[in-house]
């Protein structure tokens, strides 16, 4: 396993992979790695020939009260389980190499990048597609694989590949969990023992969702006054957003029809977390 901090080098490195005819896989990450992010590698290495991963605390993506500083950094744990889950290369760059004191150039994608987690994180998603454009320049994947915890990033990047002509394929693979039931996250390390417990609420209203959809609701007002009123329920929990969204183009939806995104944002003490489901499709396991 190569583990490189220069991204001219990484880019010579891709160039004779290709040369030899090999596709590339690609995991873009912040590190603190988990079962989530291993079974992203996984898929990664089970369809590709070169397996990629970046791990980069991407500060443009966090806001100034935001938690750049306490955000989780484990890199030789990270090493260890790229290197048993066979990653090719570890792109390990830091800010100096990414942004130099000269950068200005910024990439947004309009609409997408403006509902849902963009209100209270206004500038996050700005963040997050300048540096994947970054990555994908040099990195130069074939298909670059995301979770779908995060889907609101990955239907933006998706779209970010499609505007920008990215000759590279945008995987989705479902949301692991916990076997409680809590998705796997990096900021779930910042949960006391309690607030772990708390954070459940967010998968039961997913469930309860679910629920009511298979018994013939699909009035989205109703499913989310009910899912409010299960989170509200508990103390520790303060609601950012709860919404149902056409999953395409993140607009919300009255009534459940077709493609659904079941999405919702909560504050368990001061640690915010995001979870949703899909509704009317079923995505392959990593």
């Amino acid at each position: 396993m190569k583990i490189v901090k220069d991204p001219r080098k990484v880019n010579s490195i891709i160039k004779e992979v290709k040369l030899k005819g090999k596709s590339i896989g690609f995991v873009p990450t912040m590190g603190a790695l988990h079962e989530g992010h291993l079974s992203l590698i996984r898929q990664a290495h089970k369809e590709n020939d070169f397996t990629v991963v970046s791990i980069f605390v991407n500060p443009m993506q966090f806001g100034p009260k935001e938690d750049l500083k306490k955000y989780p950094r484990l890199i030789q744990n990270d090493l260890m389980l790229c290197k048993k889950d066979n990653v090719d290369l570890v792109f390990l760059p830091d800010s100096k190499n990414l942004y130099p004191p000269e950068f200005g150039t910024f990439v947004k994608v309009k609409g997408l990048s403006d509902c849902l987690c963009a209100k209270s994180r206004p500038m996050h998603f700005q963040g997050v597609t300048t540096v994947i454009t970054k990555l994908f320049n040099i990195v130069c994947p074939d298909v670059a694989y995301f979770g779908q915890k995060d889907a609101q990033q990955a239907i933006i990047i998706k779209r970010l590949s499609e505007d920008l002509n990215f000759p590279v394929k945008i995987s989705m693979l479902e949301t692991v969990r916990a076997k409680d039931g809590l998705a796997l996250s990096s900021r779930n390390a910042y949960l006391s023992k309690s607030q772990r417990q708390d954070a459940l609420v967010l998968s039961q209203a997913l469930k309860l969702a679910k629920k009511m959809i298979d018994r013939g609701e699909t009035v989205s007002k109703k499913i989310i006054s009910s899912m409010r009123r299960l989170i509200q329920q508990n103390k520790s929990a303060k609601i950012d957003y709860v919404e149902i969204v056409d999953f395409n183009n993140l607009r919300p939806v009255k009534k459940i029809s077709g493609k659904c995104l079941i999405v919702l944002a909560v504050w368990i003490g001061k640690i915010r977390l995001i979870d949703n489901i899909i509704v009317g499709t079923v995505l392959k396991h990593g």
